[in-house]
């Protein structure tokens, strides 16, 4: 099974659509919420460099983007690349 991290804080709706994208496709994963951990901040900040928003979406180790990347890559077939990549 694929290793899906999701940084995010509680008031994002960015990271609700992702999470319920996420669920549709029977999918879980691991959630970092940056907004009561200032480690998962800083790691964030690390993993995906510039990145000062969420969410931030990591699979298997590989920095996916934010909300409209993870779609993105499930209309053009990659999503299913990086889940296969297990």
């Amino acid at each position: 099974m694929a290793d899906i991290e999701i940084y995010s804080t509680a008031m994002c709706p960015y990271c609700v659509a992702a999470k319920n994208l996420l669920q549709a496709k029977g999918l879980s994963w691991r959630e970092l919420r940056i907004d009561t951990d200032a480690n998962a901040r800083r790691e964030m900040l690390t993993r995906a460099p510039g990145a000062r928003t969420v969410p931030q979406i990591f699979i298997n180790g590989v920095h996916v983007g934010g909300f409209d990347q993870l779609a993105a890559a499930d209309r053009s077939g990659r999503l299913q690349e990086l889940l296969a990549e297990a």
